[in-house]
């Protein structure tokens, strides 16, 4: 039977929050190693904001431009979706605060998007890096979605980028992980959830969403398609129950579980971080933010797990201020919560 606890109030605003959090605190470490990192802050690593605002990157900036896609459509069919996803995208990818070392896959996407290319075609098909899911945790967080809306969702967005199919898999994963812990299950119950989710969808290709996407060299039906990503999905969260199985010596995060460049092992990892630290939410920003990988995308998505699960009492108070983009997130996060 499924573990559960009473529902935190102000979840929606948690996540979103978290997420951004997660991604200023691991802005500045993300292409240093442990030891530099551990150098530079100390034993415990970033803990603590810096500037005014504090900045984010990239990871906050799509997350926003989904969930603001979210916001405006009046259904949640997959013509308008698109056409909203697309615009705000096209938005990000044209701004002048777009100065965050983004991804190139995005980019490269998104510069064919602004052509009016058909997303299928302006889809990177040979890329699932973690871009396809640092920016997916606000389709968890919408009510009147059911799973279905959801998966769907959640794959669309990512499919509009990153093509391959384990960034599908993974990109759905995370936003069902986000749905749990809002609902109220425990964060040391997710590796069972997602394992189980996995098996549930492993061949089930949604048309409606994903269109012609699966027509790729090498694939034969499109469930052939979408089972290779839930397969290396169902691959990292053995490394995951791999990791935790093993004593928690302090050290880098990523070392069973991966750096978290490519979307999988974004999602493991910064749910490690999360498991680890779920009684201490800055620690498991401050832990995921030490990572030899990919820190700031990491650092976001044990965010988004860790508000999801305790909402806004999850964070020191004055954060709330300080960081960029506060005035968005309250606004995004009263509207779902």
């Amino acid at each position: 039977m499924q573990e559960t606890r009473p529902a935190a109030a102000n979840t929606a605003a948690g996540c979103l929050f978290g997420l951004a959090y997660g991604d200023a605190l691991g802005k500045p470490t993300e292409f240093l190693t442990t030891a530099e990192i551990q150098n530079r802050y100390g034993p415990d690593g970033p803990r603590e904001l810096t500037g005014v605002p504090a900045l984010v990157t990239d990871d906050t900036q799509m997350a926003l431009a989904v969930g603001h896609a979210l916001l405006d459509a009046r259904e949640p069919s997959p013509e308008a979706l698109e056409a909203l996803l697309r615009e705000r995208f096209v938005q990000w990818a044209t701004s002048p605060d777009n100065n965050r070392a983004p991804g190139m896959t995005c980019l490269r996407a998104c510069g064919e998007l602004s052509l009016g290319v058909p997303w299928t075609q302006a889809t990177v098909t040979g890329s699932k890096g973690c871009g396809a899911n640092m920016r997916v945790a606000p389709v968890g967080l919408v009510p009147d979605y059911d799973l279905d809306v959801l998966a769907g969702v959640a794959q669309l967005q990512a499919a509009m980028t990153h093509g391959h199919p384990t960034a599908l898999a993974a990109s759905e994963l995370t936003a069902y992980a986000v749905r749990m812990l809002r609902d109220g299950a425990e964060v040391a119950a997710l590796p069972g959830l997602l394992r189980a989710r996995s098996h549930e969808q492993r061949t089930v290709y949604r048309l409606s969403w994903l269109d012609d996407l699966w027509q790729q060299p090498g694939i034969e039906t499109p469930a052939d398609y979408v089972s290779r990503g839930w397969d290396e999905c169902l691959g990292v969260l053995d490394r995951l129950d791999l990791a935790l199985s093993m004593a928690d010596d302090g050290g880098d995060a990523c070392r069973v579980t991966g750096a978290g460049w490519i979307a999988e092992e974004a999602l493991a990892t910064g749910l490690l971080c999360a498991i680890w630290h779920a009684d201490d939410p800055v620690t498991a920003l401050a832990r995921a933010a030490s990572t030899s990988g990919d820190s700031d995308s990491i650092a976001c998505l044990a965010g988004a797990f860790l508000g999801a699960s305790l909402g806004m009492a999850a964070w020191p108070a004055h954060w709330q201020d300080q960081i960029e983009y506060a005035d968005q997130l309250t606004a995004m996060g009263h509207a779902w919560d």
